[in-house]
């Protein structure tokens, strides 16, 4: 059988992350969703997401297909569900289609004509931007469980000092020194090749992917994620980096995401709660206006390939696009515009022929390669967010 994972009608709600990649792609807990729908399945998967994404990511489609919304994260009862569908049958959350089979002799899916079954029992489904971290303690825990089950970890090092060892679990090639974890609270999870420095006081749920590292004298609380090869110092609170991005100094990160490619200078700070308590607000891309998200701690949320200087302060619920570089004082606009050059003072637009040099220098450095793909990708996210660079 061959599975399709589609984007559903979340995109616009999970922007800025989904500007350059498709919902299925962006990582909560330890993996990103494909990986969690290709774990349960023991199969790859495709996409079916926008046009401009799909020469990195194209869509495979054979006789008979399962298409499955990217949008909900997988579980075993689920998945069982998924493998059995036959001809003109679906899976149901609700009003939420969650699979649904179909073949290439079908023009068009009507699902007044299908057989509905439903799913009743409960299921993560990241529908905006905040679920990541929001919904983050419960992903970590089910991917967890998923990665170590039936698997013995690597000893932890001498002069660790720990609480709720069988809650750890170290990967191989993994190095921990004279640190403390206390897995009381959530699981802690050290991928291949992952590096925790000396002084570091980790509170789980923790989840860090291979070649991540957290240097010296780190905090960090749950429930908390480091994508592959990001490297983390400072103070960080409920966040989730999905890969590739660096908050290497000191300076607080709370309740918020970071895509790839992102770099925080040193001491930036970020709030994550209103002075006033009140509800905090997010931009919206859908409404054109920030709107309520029924959270009181939320803070930094930036798209891929953005950076800031040190010293930078972002205000309690910031949104930040694609290829934007912030820096100078003072706090800058709670929405910065994808591929904004600025801060306080004032923002103008950063150039692509600059942007692209940039992605060029920072991929080399991890052996990527910025190529032709990522360039277009990036060129039609120019075009797409130019109605919000009217500064």
């Amino acid at each position: 059988m061959n599975y399709i994972l589609f984007d559903g009608d979340v995109r616009q709600s999970l922007l800025p992350f989904t500007y350059t990649k498709p919902v299925a792609d962006l990582r909560i807990g330890i993996l990103t969703i494909r990986e969690k729908w290709e774990k349960y399945l023991g199969l790859t998967t495709t996409t079916i997401t926008e046009e401009y994404l799909e020469e990195k990511y194209p869509m495979v489609e054979l006789e008979e297909n399962i298409l499955i919304n990217s949008s909900f994260c997988p579980t075993k009862s689920l998945v069982k569900k998924v493998k059995k569908l036959s001809k003109n049958e679906a899976i149901f959350k609700g009003d939420d289609v969650l699979a649904f089979y179909t073949s290439d002799s079908q023009e068009a899916v009507n699902f007044e004509e299908y057989t509905h079954i439903e799913f009743d029992e409960e299921i993560l489904q990241i529908k905006n931007t905040w679920d990541i971290f929001a919904l983050n303690d419960k992903a970590i825990q089910q991917d967890f469980e998923l990665l170590t089950e039936g698997r013995t970890s690597q000893p932890i090092p001498e002069g660790v000092q720990y609480i709720n060892k069988e809650n750890i679990f170290i990967e191989e090639g993994a190095k921990i020194t004279f640190a403390i974890l206390n897995a009381t609270d959530g699981p802690i999870y050290v991928g291949k090749d992952a590096e925790i420095m000396e002084g570091c006081v980790i509170r789980g749920a923790l989840a860090m992917c291979e070649h991540s590292v957290l240097k010296l004298g780190a905090k960090i609380y749950g429930a908390t994620t480091l994508g592959p090869h990001c490297k983390v110092g400072g103070e960080v609170n409920n966040s989730v980096l999905m890969g590739y991005s660096n908050k290497g100094h000191d300076g607080f990160l709370g309740n918020s995401v970071l895509g790839e490619w992102c770099n925080l200078g040193a001491d930036t700070n970020n709030s994550n709660l209103k002075n006033n308590y009140a509800e905090v607000k997010l931009w919206n891309y859908e409404t054109g206006r920030f709107a309520k998200t029924g959270l009181q701690f939320c803070g930094l949320m930036m798209g891929d390939h953005s950076k800031c200087g040190i010293n930078t302060m972002f205000n309690t619920g910031t949104v930040v696009g694609v290829s934007a570089n912030i820096f100078g004082s003072g706090f800058p606009r709670n929405f910065v515009p994808s591929f904004s050059w600025g801060g306080a003072s004032g923002f103008t637009e950063y150039k692509t022929n600059k942007v692209f040099e940039v992605a060029s220098v920072v991929m080399k450095r991890r052996n990527l390669i910025f190529d032709e793909k990522e360039q277009r990708i990036l060129e039609h996210v120019f075009e797409e967010t130019s109605q919000y660079r009217n500064y």
